[in-house]
């Protein structure tokens, strides 16, 4: 087998975006525009944002010339990577890498938009870079695998994360193979993140994605200085895999590099929680319209879960039916299903509920269990099943593909109605066109100057008076 380490470094050295078929580009600048919508909401939405901007401040992160999604303010180019990696996975609405159970999005878009800030990258080379990113992170993922991860109490959208990080800042800057090698045996050294924010609904989930990106681009900075890296952190010895996993798929890293791309496999999420719960969502929406169900009705539910999805919104029972705080709700089986029958729809706005009676009510009534049925779908699937007893009747309704997976894609449509239920309230509907519109056209940017002057309300507004 090729050295893994290598292989994936000259691939990401190597790739040019003109020579990406034509859906991967296009789908690289939706993903980016779907993160945009999470960084702006999550600069003002998210309880965890006011500490995270006082510590960066306090850090000497504050000075600086970097933009940071939905501020007005300017920041170190670390500044800029670890807040904007943070907000873009505040709100738990980021994108969603089935098979690797992570997301690809949150650590690499932000290392990379802080790469070509520093280097005036222009924009097709930004957007190779996002790709190469997506690769590294996920195949990372599929090599563990996800599940035995987990199952170590390891979060793989930060760990994996700040590998893909590295990657996408390593192709901004222009790195050779060599230089690319060098900053992923440097990111090897800064592979973090735990789950046991799991316990209380701490905001280290947050944050750890955050410090992804920018462990990444420190990664990428300190390769181009000529710092010299670890060699083989991926399949070494003490390697990442080794390391962080008990039985791990080396090869699966290299399989169809190249031909196969990782990212047209990244879903994007219709709803502002874990991606395990998303399938059961979408199963008691349809359960509700096509009964013409009212939560009075209700008499039991029972989700079932792959193991992976009973770790996270699933396991001890009676505090997923207690959610105390929007961590808690993201990761509540019980809460996400209960909004969506009692409500027939899930948002951010959800989350104001937490102790609504008639949520309350059905979240009692809800239990979690593990589904051999749902298991064999996974990984190629987040599956899932709701069994609902209604009117003396049981009714069940098994979701393969959730909405937003790649066989279930939202809309062009769909999309910007996201997009713009996050981005409007920051920006208003005229300046999040605008920025809509540079994000779409990057591949024909000189830079991501323009691109990220209209990502902060006050110079969005300037320029509107221009």
């Amino acid at each position: 087998m090729a050295a893994i380490t290598i292989t994936l470094a000259a691939f990401v050295a190597e790739l040019n975006h003109d020579r990406l078929p034509e859906a991967v580009r296009v789908r690289t600048r939706f993903l980016l525009l779907d993160l945009a919508g999470n960084m702006l909401r999550g600069r003002h939405a998210a309880e965890s944002t006011p500490p995270l901007l006082a510590a960066a401040r306090a850090l000497g992160l504050g000075a600086g010339a970097s933009a940071v999604f939905g501020d007005s303010a300017r920041w170190t180019p670390a500044g800029a990577a670890l807040l904007n990696g943070a907000l873009a996975h505040s709100l738990d609405f980021d994108d969603t890498h089935a098979a690797s159970s992570l997301h690809p999005g949150a650590p690499v878009i932000p290392a990379a938009l802080a790469a070509a800030e520093m280097n005036g990258a222009p924009g097709a080379d930004v957007l190779a870079a996002i790709v190469a990113g997506y690769e590294v992170t996920n195949r990372l993922g599929l090599a563990l695998p996800a599940g035995a991860h987990y199952a170590r109490g390891f979060h793989p959208t930060a760990t994996c994360g700040a590998f893909g990080a590295a990657a996408a800042a390593a192709r901004v800057f222009g790195l050779d193979a060599k230089g690319v090698e060098e900053a992923l045996g440097i990111a090897l050294s800064q592979s973090a993140g735990s789950l046991q924010f799991l316990s209380n609904g701490a905001w280290t989930k947050r944050f750890q994605v955050g410090w992804a990106a920018m462990a990444g681009l420190a990664a990428a900075c300190l390769a181009r200085e000529g710092f010299k890296g670890a060699a083989e952190p991926i399949e070494g010895k003490a390697g990442f895999l080794r390391a962080y996993a008990p039985d791990p798929k080396p090869e699966r890293v290299l399989q169809d590099l190249g031909t196969e791309w990782e990212l047209m496999a990244t879903a994007v999420k219709p709803y502002p929680s874990c991606r395990y719960g998303h399938a059961a969502v979408d199963a008691a929406l349809a359960l509700r319209a096509e009964l013409g169900l009212r939560s009075e009705e209700i008499e039991g539910v029972t989700i079932g879960l792959p193991r992976s999805g009973m770790i996270l919104i699933g396991d001890d029972i009676e505090r997923r039916r207690k959610p105390q705080n929007i961590v808690d709700g993201q990761f509540s089986g019980p809460f996400v299903v209960a909004c969506a029958l009692a409500r027939g729809a899930f948002g951010w706005d959800s989350y104001t509920e937490l102790a609504a009676p008639d949520l309350v009510r059905l979240m009692s009534l809800t239990s979690c269990e593990f589904d051999p049925e749902i298991e064999a779908e996974f990984p190629t699937n987040m599956s899932g099943k709701l069994t609902l007893r209604a009117r003396g009747e049981t009714f069940i309704r098994k979701v393969v593909v959730p909405k937003g997976e790649p066989a279930n894609f939202l809309s062009e449509a769909e999309l910007m109605a996201k997009y713009h239920g996050l981005a409007d309230a920051v920006l208003g509907a005229e300046r999040a066109t605008r920025l809509a519109e540079a994000v779409l056209s990057l591949h024909q940017a000189p830079g991501v100057a323009g691109l990220l002057r209209l990502s902060s309300p006050a110079m969005a507004a300037r320029l509107a008076g221009e």
